[in-house]
């Protein structure tokens, strides 16, 4: 055994027990940070494939960017375990058969074999230098090439699930002072101020008068 060998074995290991601690955590923040530590071991399995392309992208999008938002998004909302935790046995069977056949299709293909005879290299450049093309620029080929319609439509679903996202969790504060834009450019002028009418006040009377008014009333 080589040390690549001994450290997919470990890699490999890791990311069992976390996709496993996944399912099987009761916090949801807890469940989030196992599944960041799985996106990584896999990132580093891929990398002693040699797909380096692969695995930085998968740091970069999924652990970077994609997971934090998961934990933003699973701690400000606050999810009660205990409505969570009372539907588990409506929604065992299901999952039980789902897992099982998940389980099936694994066996079959490990049962099988691979057939790998060696790793694949990148072909040589064509030209004076003869320098061999490196898989991402390959990969960087094939995905604004063939694949570009795909990519885009990829990035228009994203978008339109980041409006939505933005949509939902959008809510107006009463407590809120802010001020429309569009209000304050249409105001007017006589908008601004108005003038109230209000009745001449009367002179005060004197001391001896309104004690003697007050007297008059209590009678």
């Amino acid at each position: 055994m080589n040390v690549t060998t001994g450290l997919f074995y470990v890699f490999s290991v890791i990311l069992l027990f976390s996709a496993f601690r996944v399912i099987t955590a009761r916090n949801p923040v807890h469940a989030v940070l196992f599944l960041v530590l799985t996106f990584f071991q896999a990132a580093m399995i891929w990398m002693l494939l040699k797909a380096e392309f692969l695995s930085l992208s998968l740091v970069l999008v999924y652990v970077g960017a994609v997971m934090v938002l998961f934990l933003f998004v699973v701690m400000m909302l606050d999810v009660n375990l205990e409505n969570a935790r009372a539907d588990f046995w409506k929604h065992f069977p299901l999952a039980a058969i789902v897992g099982v056949l998940i389980i099936l299709e694994m066996s079959a293909v490990l049962m099988g074999g691979f057939r790998v005879s060696e790793e694949p290299h990148a072909a040589a450049a064509v030209g004076k230098a003869g320098v061999e093309i490196s898989n991402t620029r390959e990969v960087g080929k094939l995905l604004y090439t063939r694949y570009l319609y795909p990519l885009e439509v990829a990035a228009a679903i994203l978008l339109v699930g980041m409006i939505a996202a933005i949509a939902l969790t959008l809510r107006h504060r009463k407590d809120s002072r802010a001020i429309d834009p569009g209000a304050q450019v249409r105001v007017k002028s006589k908008d601004r101020m108005t003038v109230v009418k209000v009745v001449a006040t009367k002179p005060a009377l004197p001391v001896e008068a309104s004690d003697a008014a007050a007297g008059e009333s209590k009678a």
